[in-house]
Formats: structure tokens, sequence, C-alpha cells
């Protein structure tokens, strides 16, 4: 039973598996369903205090390969900072329309491409300050994991856990 929550929990920080995918994973193992909502609500709150921190580490270290980079380096550095620029162009509007409730939707979306990873991309390129960030990201991520669990409790017939 450890070594499933264990999984569940590390399966959780992944970008493309993310708590909601890691809790199923964990329901279909035989682990408790309210077991599995732990372990993955864990790692949602663990993304949550640490990618605000992150992402400037980031720009950071490019910033570094520019100036101190080789030929190679300068390259995806450049190419890098000008992609992050150009997502900063494009969602704003989008944001300054739908606003912090508009991020938390889509951080809940249990979709791929949707989710606390990507939340926490959009929510740096838009200077979002880091509190903000890390509400609208655990909001949204425990969201997430609740959409799914009862999806999964209700789709699949499985015990309800209360």
């Amino acid at each position: 039973m450890e070594l499933a929550c264990l999984t569940v929990f590390l399966l959780s920080l992944l970008p493309s598996f993310e708590g909601r995918y890691a809790l199923v994973l964990g329901v279909f193992r035989g682990l408790n369903p309210i077991l599995s909502m732990l372990a993955a609500s864990a790692g949602v709150i663990l993304l949550s205090i640490v990618l605000p921190y992150a992402f400037p580490k980031i720009d950071d270290l490019m910033v570094w390969m520019l100036r101190h980079g080789g030929r190679f380096r300068v390259k995806v550095a450049s190419a890098y900072l000008k992609h992050v620029g150009r997502i900063r162009v494009k969602a704003k509007p989008y944001i300054g329309k739908y606003g912090i409730p508009g991020l938390i939707f889509f951080v809940a979306l249990p979709l791929p491409s949707s989710g606390v990873w990507t939340g926490a991309l959009i929510a740096y390129v838009l200077a979002m300050s880091r509190y903000k960030t890390m509400a609208v990201l655990l909001a949204g991520g425990l969201l997430s994991n609740f959409i799914t669990l009862t999806f999964t409790l209700l789709g699949f017939g499985l015990p309800s856990p209360l």
C-alpha cells in the first residue's frame, strides 16, 4: 500500500501525468480512493509551491546561457526566450478577459495540455505574482483531482470512498 501511495505521489509530479491521472491509476491498482486522492493532492500541493519559484530560475539559466554559452546554448536560450515572449503576448488578452477564475478553470480541466504545469507557465509568462499563482494552481489542481476522482468512481462502478 505504501508503494502504491508513493507511486501515485511521484506520478502526480510529472508534467504529462499530474495528479488527476495518477489518482486514477492508483484506484485501478486497488488503492483506496481516498488514499489515492490524498497522495495525488500532495503532489498538487508540492507543485503549487515549487513551480512559481522554478520558472524564474529557468529564465535566469537561459539568460546566463545567452551570455556565456557556446553556439548551441545560445540557440537554445534564444529559442526559449523568444517562445516565452510569444506566449506572454498571446495569453495576456485571455487572462485579462477571464482573469484568475479563467486560469483556475483551465488548470482544473482534466484534459491533456492543461493542468498545473501549463497553468504555472502561463501564470509566469503573464508575470502573475507568486502567491496568486500558488493559489490558482492549488485551487485548479485540487478541483481537477476531485473532478477526475468523481468521474472515475461514477463511471466505473467502483465503491464510493465515503
